[in-house]
């Protein structure tokens, strides 16, 4: 299911959503102090340009309230309705969920953001011949 070649897998790795074999990320560890918004500017394999215009993540925020909202009502599922606990218990497990999985929402955001605009090429996921003969 989560193989190269689908949206699934760009999104979910972070990798180049044209070739799938390069993270557009500096740092693949979204906790890392300081990398979370630090991106390559190009991939180094096929060349996409990740940043198409300026400003072109800030897009991503609209993403990121959806994928924030499916974090909350998982976080609300699960302690209300699988653990029992209570209205407020639940409110505080949303709370907490929200802060701790914050960097990877932001990733996921631009990952799916970005993946609206890209679409997969199999020929630039080919390795590239270094053979200059005619």
């Amino acid at each position: 299911m989560l193989r190269k070649g689908t949206k699934l897998y760009s999104i979910l790795t972070g990798s180049c959503p044209k070739c799938h074999l390069e993270s557009m990320y500096v740092s693949k560890n979204p906790y890392k102090p300081g990398h979370l918004f630090k991106m390559n500017e190009r991939c180094s394999h096929c060349g996409t340009k990740y940043k198409i215009e300026p400003s072109f993540f800030y897009g991503a925020m609209y993403v990121s309230y959806a994928v924030g909202i499916a974090f909350a009502v998982a976080a609300f599922v699960i302690s209300k309705l699988i653990m029992g606990t209570s209205l407020f218990t639940s409110f505080i497990a949303i709370v907490i969920t929200m802060v701790a999985f914050m960097p990877v929402i932001i990733r996921l955001s631009r990952n799916i953001w970005i993946n609206l605009f890209f679409k997969y090429d199999p020929d630039a996921a080919k390795p590239i011949s270094n053979n200059t003969s005619p």
